[in-house]
């Protein structure tokens, strides 16, 4: 393992000490044995002690770098300077150096008590080879014993989606006496264990927030489908499947694959996922003593790249899916195409998982009129689909990178493949695949992504354990949690086929229940809870729920219901669908905190119910959505014939529109989003004329100049409402009652319809 790297010293948070306040009880013994101290002469002798390079030479050796040295020299000095009595042998210490009783290069004597002092206040200078050892991240197949008793036969089913490699290895997990399946979804562990139990194989069901028992009376059944970070380690099976490998790397969750990979105690392993994660599995492998059989798979059913883009939502047909990176797209594009009489369904990633079904149900339904879907890229796994075309509406995405900062790129050959994988499924009514664009000017580069071979994935994600962060917490019991966390990745080794997975979720969460008084295992647990932190209606539940739990008072039903004012309606805008998806991941959080906890959150059927209940509602929602937005856009602009309200962004051909004509060498695509994000949330009244070059037939085509264009796209005009305009305004010029009016008419108007949007 080489040299172990110097620690980031700048995490050590000092504790606090407390000067000697002395008092009737606690007689200053050093000032009897010699005399009281002159401060003013102690303060010159303590500053000449920090300036002396061999003292600093000296703090080196014993673990304190500049930043340490001089934060436990102020920290020293503060607490002799202000304690009103100090230590016998420190005080005769000071009171000869101060008189002069020593020569004056023994200053150096101090140093004993100085490190003392600084190893009280950063209590892991005497603990950093124990904090090492813990925070080893070096060898993590021998956190696994069970597994490594055993040899295993690991089975690799590479190929891309729509090839059967998971299908293939699912029928082994139903042919054998026992298996666990570990998928990166919930509604992927749903569909195998509803497949297992249809199938007459016992199956049961384990997510975070739920446990579903094949056998009435509750008895563990042979067979369990579940998330990956559900799955046991020290349950023996026949065979595992491990869904969607390449996930090894994500920056968040690539742990749960790597502790499934290295720990599940079954004769054969199962891995299904992309080929570019082979040789990362074979090189893993070979570190337990294991070989990788890899089976390959091609796809089932032809996928072509069209050499046209969509251009216009004209041109739909049915079977298709227009693939939104964000909401706001998602809410423009399906109000556009109910402006074209054509009804669509919509799956975005914060919906439940029963609504999502209810709406690939709807989609996939020969006999239902809803012929389109609008989707993001929550489709690219988890569903099954019957899909004609992908057509991806934007090709940029924003991403959270390795330090979990947020960026805008243009999506990945992986995202892309997984995407537009999903046209033509195997089975399905289109025995063919299509892909393309909404726009002209993005389907090069979508070829180009496409065309790229998929980097291999590099390294497996690791995370601290309870038990590593309990060990730290011993040797640093004044730390915070967060804080600990942080100690621990700064010191962690780990070789080059691992990393640490970014912890910025865990530590918002510490932070924000730091203040309240928990035991550091339950804290611990709080931490990990799977919560959005962008969504505050959740992040506050959690802490409300932290602060009666550490007052040992249950999260009761009625509690839960007066929290979040069940019953609730169904929603009359996009605000309070969003709300509502927000009251529906606090109803999670409960089912979740209540696997760990049962005592304290008590109720737990009680809240399914309602969250059933809860997700009917939200599909009310869902079905009606263009109306929640026309409510939505009418409610921030009352009175005017904006576009887009202040709540949603510009769309991305809005946005490219005002750019290629504002700026004529326009940039790429990644730059028109970055500074669509930079610029925040725009009116569309500033939206110029659309896309140049092929798109001006469809402008000649829908009347006169972008407003008429951007009325249609937007749904608020139809092409008849356009002629009966155009042929009300020609009558009236031709009757001299719209003449060109003088340049004075022109501010007159722009002034009266400056009043009115007042």
């Amino acid at each position: 393992g080489g040299a172990s790297r110097a620690p980031d010293t700048s995490l050590f948070v000092p504790v606090p000490l407390k000067p000697g306040l002395g008092g009737a009880a606690e007689e200053d013994v050093g000032a009897e044995l010699t005399r009281p101290l002159d401060k003013g002469e102690v303060l010159k002798n303590l500053n000449k002690f920090y300036k002396r390079k061999e003292i600093q030479r000296l703090g080196a050796e014993n673990g304190l770098d500049a930043r340490l040295f001089h934060q436990a020299f102020i920290s020293f000095r503060k607490y002799i300077m202000e304690s009103s009595s100090v230590s016998a042998d420190l005080h005769i210490i000071l009171n000869d150096i101060c008189c002069g009783f020593v020569p004056p290069g023994h200053v150096d004597d101090l140093f004993p008590f100085f490190l003392r002092h600084a190893k009280q206040i950063f209590p892991m200078l005497d603990c950093m080879d124990d904090l090492r050892k813990i925070s080893d991240l070096r060898l993590p197949p021998n956190w696994y014993p069970d597994a490594r008793a055993i040899q295993r036969k690991i089975i690799f089913h590479a190929g891309p989606t729509n090839s059967g490699k998971t299908y293939h290895a699912i029928q082994r997990f139903l042919s054998a006496k026992s298996g666990i399946y570990c998928g990166p979804l919930k509604l992927l562990a749903h569909e195998i264990f509803q497949k297992s139990n249809d199938a007459n194989v016992p199956c049961d069901l384990v997510t975070g927030e739920e446990r579903l028992f094949a056998n009435e009376d509750s008895r563990q059944a042979p067979h369990v489908a579940c998330t990956i970070e559900m799955c046991s380690t020290n349950t023996p099976y026949e065979v595992a499947v491990i869904d969607e490998i390449q996930m090894i790397r994500d920056p968040a969750r690539g742990w749960a694959w790597t502790r499934a990979l290295l720990g599940l105690c079954a004769e054969e392993i199962h891995v299904c996922g992309e080929p570019a994660a082979i040789d990362l599995v074979t090189e893993l492998m070979y570190t337990t003593g294991e070989e990788v059989e890899v089976r390959n798979y091609e796809r089932l059913t032809p996928l072509t790249v069209l050499d046209y883009a969509l251009e216009s939502l004209d041109n739909l047909r049915a079977g298709d899916c227009i693939v939104c990176f964000s909401k706001n797209d998602i809410y423009s594009v399906s109000r556009q195409i109910e402006a074209r009489g054509l009804e669509c369904a919509v799956i975005y990633g914060s919906l439940p998982p029963g609504t999502k079904l209810e709406q690939a149900k709807k989609f996939n339904d020969p006999d239902d009129p809803c012929k389109i879907l609008v989707a993001t890229d929550a489709i690219g796994m988890g569903l099954n689909l019957c899909i004609r075309r992908i057509i991806f509406n934007s090709i940029v995405k924003p991403t959270v990178n390795e330090k979990g900062e947020k960026e805008i790129d243009t999506i990945t050959t992986s995202q892309a493949l997984q995407i537009a994988g999903r046209a033509g499924r195997f089975g399905s009514s289109f025995k063919q695949g299509e892909v393309t664009t909404m726009h002209r000017d993005d389907l090069a580069q979508l070829k180009d992504i496409l065309r790229e071979p998929v980097p291999p994935v590099q390294a497996a994600g690791l995370h601290p354990t309870p038990e590593q962060i309990e060990m730290f917490a011993y040797h640093l019991p004044d730390a915070t949690l967060s804080n600990l966390i942080d100690i621990f990745v700064s010191l962690s080794q780990v070789d080059g086929m691992y990393f640490v997975c970014n912890i910025d979720d865990f530590k918002f969460l510490a932070d924000m229940i730091q203040h309240i008084p928990l035991n550091l295992r339950s804290r611990y647990v709080f931490c990990t809870a799977p919560l959005n932190r962008k969504e505050p209606f959740v992040c506050t539940t959690l802490l409300k729920f932290a602060r009666q739990f550490s007052r040992n008072e249950p999260l009761t039903f009625d509690w839960l219901c007066r929290h979040t004012k069940w019953p609730l309606a169904a929603p009359k805008n996009i605000k309070e669908l969003v709300h509502l998806e927000a009251v529906h991941d606090v109803f999670d959080l409960y089912l979740w905190l209540s696997y760990r906890f049962m005592d304290m959150f008590p109720d737990a059927a009680l809240v399914r119910d309602i969250q059933k209940k809860l997700d009917d509602i939200i599909q009310i929602g869902v079905c009606n959505i263009t109306k929640l937005i026309r409510a939505s856009q009418s409610a921030a602009a009352p009175g005017t014939a904006e576009v887009v309200s202040e709540d949603f962004p510009l769309s991305r051909t809005q946005r490219d529109s005002r750019a290629v004509s504002e700026r004529p060498g326009a940039a790429s695509t990644e730059a028109l989003s970055i500074a669509a994000e930079a610029a925040g949330l725009r009116r569309a009244k500033n939206v110029r004329p659309s896309r140049l070059g092929g798109r001006q037939e469809e402008l000649k085509s829908y009347g006169r100049g972008s407003l008429a264009n951007r009325l249609l796209r937007e749904g608020l005009l139809t092409q008849e409402m356009l002629r009966q305009l155009e042929s009300e305004w020609q009558d009236q010029h031709r009757n001299g009652r719209y003449g060109f009016g003088s340049k004075r008419d022109d501010q007159h108007s722009s002034k009266e319809t400056r009043k009115k949007r007042k």
